[in-house]
């Protein structure tokens, strides 16, 4: 038996064929290197490799059979439950048909193309495809972190026009809260004055509001009836309006729950119900029916009419990419006018004394949400 041991770790070290074979053994101890080296023995007089490595499993490894393993060792640790089952849906209804059996090393930049295309004359909008898109391109990049790909490849998403969205008027929102009453007249002004998504208002609690600063520190959010984090897995700050301070005021001596908005049982709402009272209440008002993200449209819109800029309005909403922000843009066009006006002070933006150059802030100096919504 050749069996030794280098350091903390027991070795086999024998010859067969005049091939000399050195492995550590799997069983770090005299006794389990000698059964070791006799299993290796066993395979090679039968014509068996000595053992299957990871690079010859992965050879023929299937789209499919590594998709499972990345979802299970990837995007059940690092992604939240909504995320988890968006991803879950895509790879079961989109990518497994078309790439589940292809082997994961000769996905090529062709079959992607493929992909589109059929996807496409299916009649699946470009932002659907992208979302597909977005998960095979992680999939394939793990693969490639795992050592498992050389290279993935380069995935080209489809162009989308921006989407058109709908807001409100100031005087078609104080029409809803005319005829509106009780908790969903509260979350309405509380949506319109914060921009917050539905599910960041259903989880607020009482201890998220600071009053004596007027700040709601922003964390949580509920997804699918899972409380998980905000959809940017970040904590963002929002300052209450005057009319919203004096509503949470009344709540907080009203409702005896850690929610500020619970249902009528002290839990959470549930949005299809929230969304059928918002209707109902749009045929009373007689407005077109809108959604609570709505209201998240009508906050920004509103700030950037108003002048605020659109760095300011990203910040309040918690976007995470500008691109995001840029819809408002057209609606600000005096932003744009005071831009152009720096060119009208040629002496202070050149020092030519100094051979520097300055630019002014053109930023407006920021204000309190309050004093813009009651300006």
């Amino acid at each position: 038996m050749a069996v030794n041991k280098r350091g903390k770790k027991w070795w086999v070290d024998f010859s067969f064929n005049s091939t000399r074979h050195r492995l550590p053994s799997p069983d770090n101890s005299g006794a389990g290197a000698k059964a070791y080296e006799l299993l290796l023995r066993q395979k090679l007089a039968r014509g068996e490799p000595l053992h299957e490595t990871p690079q010859a499993k992965d050879d023929k490894l299937t789209f499919r059979e590594f998709a499972e393993r990345w979802f299970k060792d990837y995007v059940e640790v690092n992604n939240k439950l909504s995320e988890q089952r968006s991803k879950r849906s895509i790879l079961n209804n989109h990518l497994f048909p078309f790439f589940g059996k292809l082997e994961l090393k000769k996905i090529s930049r062709y079959d992607i193309d493929r992909y589109k295309a059929e996807k496409q004359k299916r009649g699946l909008s470009h932002k659907s495809i992208n979302n597909s898109l977005h998960a095979l391109s992680k999939c394939l990049k793990t693969a490639e972190e795992w050592e498992i790909l050389d290279l993935s490849p380069r995935i080209k998403h489809l162009s989308v026009i921006p989407p058109k969205f709908d807001y409100l008027s100031e005087e078609e929102c104080k029409l809803l809260l005319k005829h509106a009453t009780g908790v969903i007249s509260d979350m309405i002004l509380f949506a319109w004055h914060t921009g917050f998504r539905f599910g960041e208002i259903i989880a607020l609690t009482w201890k998220d509001i600071d009053f004596d600063r007027g700040i709601i520190t922003l964390s949580k959010a509920i997804a699918r009836g899972h409380l998980g984090t905000t959809k940017s897995n970040k904590t963002r700050h929002a300052y209450i309006t005057a009319d919203v301070r004096e509503m949470l005021t009344r709540r907080r001596e009203k409702i005896k729950n850690m929610l500020v908005f619970p249902n009528t049982k002290g839990g959470y709402m549930i949005q299809a119900r929230c969304v059928e009272w918002l209707h109902e209440l749009c045929d009373t008002s007689g407005l077109r029916k809108i959604g609570w993200h709505t209201f998240r449209h009508t906050f920004a819109s509103h700030l950037v009419e108003k002048g605020i800029s659109l760095r300011t309005v990203q910040e309040l909403l918690g976007h995470s990419d500008p691109q995001t922000t840029m819809r408002y843009a057209h609606l600000g066009p005096m932003i744009l006018k005071e831009a152009v006006k720096i060119f009208d002070r040629p002496r202070t933006i050149f020092n030519l004394r100094h051979n520097s150059v300055t630019i002014p802030n053109l930023e407006r100096e920021h204000r309190p949400i309050s004093e813009i919504y009651e300006s």
